[in-house]
């Protein structure tokens, strides 16, 4: 599956010189969004690990999906005081 095609550039976005990557697409794709999850575990190869943790907000979404994948926890990451706890 080419998972590129499920992600759309959006040309100075934000601002002006910045090219966004919308995964709105991939995550309206339980079929692609699962293969992407697949994808990002192979490359953990056989590293052992407890936790996952992911950054906001990306990283929550993929974050989460990975830990579930994986059997793991999983720990999100903002600035801080943003989150409680």
């Amino acid at each position: 599956m080419q998972l590129e095609k499920f992600i759309r550039d959006v040309p100075d976005f934000p601002k002006e010189g910045i090219l966004f990557k919308d995964i709105t697409p991939l995550l309206l794709d339980p079929g692609a969004f699962a293969k992407s999850l697949e994808r990002l575990s192979q490359c953990f190869g056989d590293c052992e690990y407890d936790l996952i943790v992911g950054p906001e907000s990306r990283g929550f979404i993929f974050g989460v999906g990975l830990a579930q994948l994986d059997g793991k926890g999983f720990v999100p990451v903002r600035k801080p005081g943003k989150l409680p706890g």
